[in-house]
């Protein structure tokens, strides 16, 4: 009864973090290149009280043991980083990637920040910047003087000088991707840092290799699928409800053993 007592609470411990993991989710439902935690649990140690295949006589052998699982635990937490959908803005700087690849970003401390939310901005000098002010890498800026500015699928950024009507080349966007991209690490505000298991980045042009293209006045919005978060948010209560009777039903019976003596 003492262990089942602490199984359960194992398992209380772990739907709490599901409800978390999940409450987050729900909650960036509609933050853009948001993706999807999906928290994975393991089974604890087992307390063996019969090995399987221990000797029952002198010539037969148990076919089966007798182990006790002592709960559940919570193994990690993984990014679905598959994508989003993506919707018309028709906002010049609004940039979605349709395919494998990620925005670079310049951090303020020089470091390279990885992000799929394409919602870019102009700064006081003419840089492409994110939501936070923060350059796209590498850095394009875009002349007062021009008009007409246009990103093609292959990320090369142009626009138009309009007293000659000639067009003027500015740049090129180029995007990453990683061969364990389940691996970097968030860092909030819907960008990413490298870690030793996403691997060091590849580098390249959108629609080369194995990097998807650009679409310009889109953007790619959250992957969480809603209905999915409430039916895994319902799982999760009803778990978290039995492993709390479990504690319940434990309590009485030890009750139960206490009052014998009466």
């Amino acid at each position: 009864m003492i262990r089942g007592l602490y199984t359960a609470a194992t398992g209380m411990n772990s739907m709490q973090h599901q409800i978390d993991v999940t409450s987050n989710n729900i909650a960036n439902v509609n933050t853009m290149g948001f993706k999807q935690d999906r928290a994975e649990f393991q089974d604890l140690m087992y307390e063996t009280l019969n090995y399987t295949a221990g000797k029952t006589s002198e010539t037969t052998t148990n076919p089966t043991g007798m182990d006790v699982g002592l709960g559940v635990r919570v193994s990690g937490v993984q990014k679905n980083f598959l994508q989003g959908d993506l919707k018309l803005t028709s906002n010049t700087l609004d940039l979605a990637i349709e395919g494998n690849g990620f925005f670079q970003i310049t951090m303020p401390d020089g470091e390279t920040a990885y992000t799929r939310n394409g919602a870019f901005k102009l700064d006081a000098d003419g840089n492409i910047v994110n939501g936070n002010g923060y350059a796209l890498n590498p850095q394009i800026t875009v002349p007062s003087n021009l008009i007409d500015l246009t990103i093609a699928n292959d990320g090369t950024v142009s626009a138009t000088d309009p007293t000659t009507g000639t067009t003027t080349d500015l740049g090129q966007i180029t995007i990453a991707d990683f061969i364990n991209d389940a691996g970097l690490t968030p860092l909030g505000e819907s960008l990413y840092m490298v870690s030793d298991a996403s691997g060091d980045p590849i580098e390249g042009n959108p629609t080369t290799d194995q990097f998807g293209g650009i679409r310009q006045g889109m953007i790619e919005l959250s992957n969480v699928k809603l209905v999915n978060e409430m039916v895994d948010l319902i799982t999760a209560q009803r778990a978290y409800e039995a492993n709390s009777k479990a504690i319940s039903t434990s309590d009485d019976m030890l009750d139960i053993v206490n009052r014998l003596k009466n």
